[in-house]
């Protein structure tokens, strides 16, 4: 699990803790503390973008609706990024659904200021570009994933994933909300949770999720969980 950022004891974002001092100070004015809870939904597809946020200890599951009851998640946003990137690339509205994994807390920022912000070509503006870099990553990586891997191995990642941005080994997560982030029936999700439980790689219990053996999970995930830690954690040095 990689450690969260912290600053005075509080976990902050990484992109935002990459920034030198002085800038961050600069940009302080701008940024509200903000608490984000467990399956609220920031964007809708089609809605106006009108704050981005910078996860602290949460994270933001970016889902392709395929329908009213079908969705699959595209991309994670954890303390390494932000939701709300379209805005830096001069979009204003949402493609996908923005939904709260975990909850936790966030810094937000209005959609003008970034767009301020993008214009003056600065630090943000330079992390950002590369941030965009390491979500289209993620994204292409879990598209190849969700395509050829099984259903075990990309829970397996998936959690891994989770844990890294929370900063946790358990948290909450329900069957319903596992089958829509992976895309797969509910009877899939409880067979690849058994077969990680009866490894005792995990705990499932009341809607909990313990990582019990997070070596042993690394080896049932797929090889596109390190690809995308190594993506997020290059771009962040």
């Amino acid at each position: 699990m990689m450690p969260l950022q912290t600053i005075h004891g509080k976990s902050v974002n990484r992109l935002l803790a990459t920034l030198s001092k002085k800038e961050y100070a600069r940009l302080l004015p701008a940024l509200k503390p903000i608490n984000l809870t467990f399956g609220e939904v920031l964007y809708e597809p089609g809605d106006i973008i009108e704050k981005v946020y910078f996860p602290n200890d949460s994270i933001v599951s970016l889902l392709s609706a395929l329908s009213e009851r079908s969705s699959l998640e595209v991309g994670m946003v954890g303390n390494e990024g932000m939701a709300g990137l379209p805005i830096f690339m001069g979009v204003n509205i949402s493609r996908t659904r923005a939904l709260v994994q975990g909850t936790g807390s966030a810094m937000s920022m209005t959609s003008a200021t970034v767009r301020r912000e993008a214009s003056r070509l600065g630090a943000l503006h330079r992390l950002l570009h590369r941030y965009t870099h390491s979500l289209l990553t993620q994204v292409a990586q879990s598209a190849a994933c969700n395509r050829f891997h099984s259903v075990e191995a990309r829970l397996a990642r998936w959690l891994l994933m989770s844990s890294d941005r929370l900063g946790l080994d358990e948290f909450r997560l329900t069957q319903d909300f596992m089958s829509n982030m992976l895309g797969v029936r509910r009877e899939g999700v409880n067979r690849a949770a058994g077969t990680l439980q009866s490894n005792k790689l995990i705990s499932y219990s009341r809607g909990v999720i313990t990582i019990l053996n997070r070596r042993g999970l690394e080896a049932n995930s797929c090889e596109c969980y390190a690809i995308i830690r190594s993506e997020s954690n290059e771009y962040l040095n």
